[in-house]
């Protein structure tokens, strides 16, 4: 049994893949490892804490007790690497987080013990249970109320993170095929106290904050209550920061959240839009977009601009109906629709979701090696077959794509069309940084500095 009078020393491990680290990856567009900082405050403080985030580290080897890592999927073999390093030398490791939810049984041929789920009410046992030299396996972590959550611990986060991170609800109903959300974190929209969320948000020194919730007004007319209720307490409150979201397209159908959302500080609103075409929403299972309509789109955005917030697009290809003038329709479509900033990803069939399911059956992955092929699982490689078309012309055409759509010439255009669209400077920054994060990416440079932590522009 280990001394409870001993201090022990906790780390924990943000890993990130070796490979391509140069290509595709841009420190501006990165979020804090939220998970991490929770664990961290749900520590007693006869522990030490040391986080390591190889987001900005080169990883060395430094003492510990215990270690946790946490990864998604394009990093799990990273984070299996680095857990055998430590499991070598006798220390015992924790993994957790999506993937290792997802695949627990490959996760556990790599740790001491591993967390399915929500870690939150587990982790008190495991601290107990590895004090008594008694750590099980396993321990599945259960979905719980929201309330009373401890605020993470920010101060253990890499001080060059462009902005500050925060989750208000966890949870969603709908069953997109191409997402895992609804498997790891459950369907059912789980919110905290607004209250609780003002008075963590009211501890955040940072000027930008994302709030990392799925969908931040939810799906129900009391879940949009709330999020009315959460921007009008920023408001009273005195909260004053410029900060984006993840919503579906039916925040557009609610002029009072926008108004609100607008007046607290919204300057942009990261939306699922995913295809222009029914057809391929139906493949999708994208039932928003369906509901709401390809149509009806552009009236959407005009909506949210009428409030001086700007929409980046997520868009994604290589679905299986997808041809190659689909391709280039989508990719002219971002450019000339109302989307000011733009996500062009590969669709990517990630464990635990629906997409992987098929595809594994129908044998159409391309890379199976586990663990170490789960680093090609990182939205910009073509890793499955598709139907109408090789791997690797849908690679070609994916390059052509990227590149047509962040040249600079377009980034600036639309950049005006933003401004002149939302008459706010603000916004129109907020678009033009996230596209800039993309054409740096896909030009493979990071010589130009627009980014929305170097940004200075007045609006409301």
């Amino acid at each position: 049994m280990i001394s409870k009078g001993k201090r022990k020393k906790l780390v924990l491990i943000n890993p990130f893949s070796p490979k391509k680290r140069e290509e595709l990856f841009d420190t501006s567009s990165i979020s804090p490892p939220l998970g991490l900082g929770i664990i961290a405050a749900l520590t007693p403080d006869d522990w030490d804490i040391q986080l390591i985030d190889e987001n900005f580290e080169t990883f060395k080897y430094t003492q510990a007790d215990l270690v946790g890592i946490t990864a998604l999927t394009s990093a799990a073999n990273r984070a299996y690497e680095l857990s055998e390093l430590y499991r070598k030398k006798g220390v015992k490791t924790v993994l957790g987080g999506i993937h290792v939810s997802m695949c627990p049984d490959e996760a556990q041929q790599y740790a001491d013990c591993i967390v399915i789920g929500e870690a939150e009410c587990v982790w008190a046992s495991i601290l107990e249970d590895y004090t008594r030299n008694s750590l099980k396996k396993r321990y599945v972590g259960e979905m719980q109320d929201l309330s009373n959550a401890v605020f993470p611990r920010r101060d253990l986060f890499h001080n060059a993170y462009s902005y500050a991170n925060i989750q208000t609800t966890r949870g969603c109903p709908m069953r997109c095929d191409f997402c895992s959300v609804h498997t790891f974190n459950g369907s059912k929209y789980r919110a905290r106290p607004v209250d609780e969320v003002l008075d963590e948000i009211e501890t955040i020194p940072d000027e930008r904050l994302f709030f990392v919730d799925d969908n931040l007004i939810g799906y129900t007319k009391e879940s949009a209550e709330r999020a009315i209720a959460l921007f009008k307490g920023m408001i009273e409150r005195g909260i004053q920061k410029d900060w984006y979201c993840q919503a579906s397209l039916n925040i557009a159908d609610n002029d009072e959240v926008l108004k609100y959302a607008a007046a607290s500080g919204c300057r942009m609103i990261l939306i699922g839009i995913e295809s222009e075409k029914i057809d391929q929403l139906q493949e999708t299972n994208k039932k928003m977009n369906l509901k709401v309509g390809v149509d009806h789109y552009e009236e959407a955005f005009q909506k949210i601009h009428k409030h001086g917030i700007s929409v980046l697009g997520a868009l994604v290809f290589g679905l299986d109906s997808d041809t190659l003038e689909d391709i280039e329709n989508r990719t002219r479509f971002a450019i000339e629709s109302g989307i000011d900033a733009m996500q062009a990803t590969i669709i990517t069939p990630l464990p635990g979701t629906g997409l992987y399911k098929r595809l594994e059956k129908e044998g159409r992955l391309l890379y199976t090696n586990y663990p170490e092929d789960w680093e090609h699982y990182h939205f910009l490689e073509v890793i499955h077959q598709p139907i109408k078309m090789s791997p690797e012309t849908l690679m070609e055409a994916m390059e052509k794509c990227w590149t047509t759509l962040w040249e600079e010439k377009t980034l600036y255009r639309k950049m005006l069309k933003t401004l002149k669209e939302t008459k706010n400077p603000k916004a129109a920054a907020w678009a033009f940084a996230s596209n800039t994060e993309r054409h740096n990416t896909a030009f493979g440079t990071k010589k130009t500095s627009w980014n929305i932590n170097k940004i200075r522009t007045e609006g409301h």
